[in-house]
C-alpha cells in the first residue's frame, strides 16, 4: 500500500463549488457521481478490511444510510461490497422519495441485500453480528447542529460500538469545517473528491476515493490532490 502525506484540507463551500461545476459545466450526472463514489468507497473498504482479515466466520457488514446523498453513496457501496463477496446488511430508516435514491434501493433489494427494520440499541448485538459498520448517515450537506431523530439516537448507539466504523466522507455528527470532535470516531475515513477540514488531525486510516476530477478543475481550484498509483481509484493518505 502506498501512503501519501497531505497538507491541504478543503471547506464545505469549496467542495460544493467543485461539485456544482461538475454537474453544470461538465455534464456529469448526479447518479454517475454517486456510482463512482460508492464503488470507490467499496474498494477502499476492501483495502482496509480484506475478507481474510475479518474476525467473524461470515463477512458481515452493517451499512447505515442517511436520507441524502451520503446515504445513496452507502447504498451503492453496499451493492459493490456484495459483488466483492462481503455480506452487507443495510439500515435505511428514512428512505428518500427521490427517484434517484429509490433506484439505488431497488438495486440493493434485487441483489437480496437485507434491510433492517430497526437499529438495535443493545450495542452488543451489533458487536456480535457484524465485523464493522459503514457510516453513510450524514454527509457534508447536513448541518451537524440540527441532527434530528432518528439520526441523533443512531449516533448515540454507534458511538458505543466496539467494532470498527468506516465513515464516508465526513464522520456523522461532525462539523465539516472543523477538526472532528463531536461526531462518530471512525477507525477509517474515506474522503470523497477532496479531504475536508474535519479530517485535519485524523489519526486512523484515511483514504481518498474517486479518481475522476478533470485536470483543469484540479488546477482551477488548486486542489493539489495526490497522484494515484497505476490504475487505482483510491489512495491511502
Amino acid at each position: 500500500m502506498r501512503f501519501v502525506s497531505l497538507s491541504v484540507f478543503y471547506s464545505k463551500t469549496e467542495v460544493a463549488t467543485v461539485e456544482t461545476e461538475l454537474l453544470r459545466d461538465y455534464h456529469f450526472g448526479q447518479q454517475q457521481l454517486i456510482e463512482i463514489w460508492g464503488h470507490a468507497c467499496a474498494i477502499a473498504i476492501t483495502k482496509a478490511f480484506p475478507l481474510s482479515s475479518l474476525s467473524k466466520k461470515q463477512p458481515t457488514l452493517l451499512v447505515v444510510c442517511g436520507p441524502e446523498q451520503n446515504g445513496s453513496i452507502g447504498l451503492v457501496c453496499a451493492r459493490h461490497l456484495r459483488m466483492f463477496e462481503y455480506e452487507p446488511t443495510i439500515f435505511y430508516p428514512k428512505r428518500s422519495p427521490q427517484s434517484l435514491h429509490q433506484d439505488f434501493t431497488v438495486q440493493c433489494e434485487k441483489m437480496d441485500i437485507p434491510f433492517l427494520s430497526y437499529l438495535p440499541t443493545e450495542v452488543q448485538l451489533l458487536n456480535d453480528a457484524y465485523n464493522l459498520v459503514i457510516d453513510a448517515i450524514l454527509g457534508p450537506e447536513t448541518d451537524h447542529k440540527e441532527v434530528k431523530e432518528p439520526y441523533a439516537g443512531m449516533l448515540v448507539t454507534l458511538k458505543q460500538v466496539k467494532i470498527p466504523i468506516v465513515s464516508v466522507d465526513v464522520p456523522s455528527g461532525c462539523d465539516v469545517d472543523e477538526p472532528a470532535k463531536d461526531g462518530i470516531n471512525p477507525e477509517v475515513l474515506i474522503s470523497l473528491t477532496a479531504p475536508k477540514k474535519c479530517a485535519t488531525g485524523f489519526s486512523g486510516k484515511h483514504f481518498l476515493a474517486g479518481r475522476f476530477l478533470p485536470y483543469d478543475i484540479q488546477k482551477k481550484y488548486e486542489l493539489n490532490l495526490p497522484e494515484f498509483p497505476g490504475t487505482e481509484c483510491v489512495i491511502e493518505l
